[in-house]
């Protein structure tokens, strides 16, 4: 017998981003990890010839959102220039930015949830231009974050 019988997965398409307390639609979104470093130690008397492992500290990796470029939307421009406005790498409280990914099912409500804590900008790449290619223009913006929490909302 199945674990879940009569379900299927979520599909990963239908998503939501909110950037302090802004909504903002993005094409792509990456960079919802976290790991912990492993740490190793073995005494020099031990009577076991191997180390003794413990969890480290946590590391994060990057946040990046892609999305479409639009005639006058300057949203990303305006988030990466408030490096420069608000020292935003010097650590001051009020610079950091909240970011809440939510992963939807069919209806629109929140299947899963990444909430991200003190991001800041450190990336904005426009799109790359080609005079015989037939896609649309794709900017990119990548965010340093301290913490990631996940949860289950379904």
């Amino acid at each position: 017998m199945a674990d879940f019988e009569d379900q299927w997965p979520v599909a990963k398409y239908h998503f939501r981003v909110t950037i302090d307390g802004e909504e903002m639609s993005f094409q792509e979104v990456s960079g919802l990890e976290a790991e912990t470093s492993v740490i190793e130690y073995r005494n020099g008397d031990s009577e076991f010839f191997h180390p003794i492992k413990q969890a480290g500290l946590m590391k994060t990796s990057n946040l990046v959102l892609k999305k479409g470029v639009f005639d006058e939307d300057d949203r990303l421009l305006e988030l990466f220039n408030q490096i420069y406005d608000d020292k935003a790498y010097y650590g001051d409280e009020d610079t950091r930015m909240d970011i809440i990914v939510e992963l939807l099912d069919e209806t629109g409500e929140t299947v899963m949830a990444w909430n991200i804590e003190r991001a800041f900008p450190i990336k904005l790449t426009g799109t790359d231009l080609k005079s015989d290619a037939n896609e649309v223009a794709i900017e990119s913006i990548e965010f340093a974050y301290e913490t990631i929490e996940t949860s289950l909302d379904g």
